[in-house]
């Protein structure tokens, strides 16, 4: 018969072995605190940079370097900035653009996903990861085929001859996050809608689009940031100043803020604060929706 020995007849080394201390667990959690406080400092400091330099004045910025704190800050360089930079008709640009855009590929990558992941067609291995090999395409070697394929169709130096390059280059990752996301789905759901009368297209749009919201929001978040920030095929295949988009109109400060940074800080500002606050109030979407598929439970 095997005996059980009280805890206070142990040796109080024998407990100190077998268990950590309190004071160690402290020790612990204080130098892992330690480290991530210095690498987020070492992470949010070009931020940080951009921020003091777009608010102190040119003079200051010349006379006491970049990494010096200035004596007093100004908001004429966002003035000046918004201007020079265009920034009116490039925000309208660039939002027109995101209205075009993201909403049909964010649908398109979910039926094509939602087809992958749960219906029987035929050469549906083939079919996938054909998709999945646009991931591995660059897009600069797209870039003569594209702009000769525009300028064939008569759709250069407009904001719709943008919608296709965007398109191709965005749907495989999508698809890729949403047909993980689509597989989690169970199959008794939609099975049930199939019993009670439900076609294919209403058990898309009433059954599998609400269920797999914190996917949908995901992909459209960061298509929506990589549709924003997007610069190579814009730049390509927009011409006039009426056209352009935010990342191109940046380009207006060559040459006029050669020597300004701080004019320059505050134009780089003014162009990503948008996706600042995205990311500030979004992250948990894109978070949740990136990991919701990644495990069954």
């Amino acid at each position: 018969m095997t005996s059980v020995v009280p805890t206070a007849a142990l040796p109080a080394a024998t407990i100190a072995g077998t268990a950590p201390t309190g004071r160690s667990k402290r020790k612990g959690g204080i130098g892992t605190t330690v480290v991530m406080t210095l690498v987020a400092l070492l992470w949010i400091s070009p931020l940080v940079l951009l921020v003091v330099t777009a608010f102190r004045p040119l003079a200051d910025f010349v006379s006491h370097g970049p990494l010096s704190w200035p004596a007093t800050f100004t908001w004429k360089n966002f003035a000046d900035a918004w201007d020079i930079g265009n920034f009116a008709t490039t925000y309208r640009n660039s939002a027109l653009l995101l209205i075009m855009k993201v909403p049909v590929g964010v649908f398109i990558s979910a039926m094509l996903a939602y087809a992958l992941a749960k219906l029987r067609i035929r050469f549906g291995a083939a079919i996938m990861y054909t998709v999945f090999l646009g991931l591995t395409i660059p897009i600069y070697i797209t870039i003569v085929p594209v702009f000769v394929m525009a300028r064939s169709l008569g759709i250069t130096d407009n904001l719709l001859g943008l919608v296709g390059p965007y398109l191709a280059f965005g749907i495989p990752f999508e698809v890729l996050v949403l047909q993980s996301f689509f597989r989690q789905l169970p199959d008794e759901i939609i099975e049930a809608a199939k019993i009670d009368g439900a076609g294919p297209w209403r058990i898309f749009l009433t059954i599998v689009l609400p269920l797999s919201a914190p996917a949908l929001v995901t992909v459209l978040i960061l298509d929506a940031v990589a549709t924003w920030n997007e610069f190579l095929f814009a730049l390509i295949l927009l011409n006039s100043d009426a056209h352009k988009t935010i990342p191109v109109g940046l380009l207006n400060f060559q040459g006029q803020f050669s020597n300004n940074s701080t004019g320059l800080a505050a134009g780089i500002l003014i162009a990503v604060v948008p996706i600042l606050i995205a990311y500030t109030f979004l992250q948990r979407w894109i978070v949740g929706g990136l990991t919701a598929g990644a495990s069954k439970g």
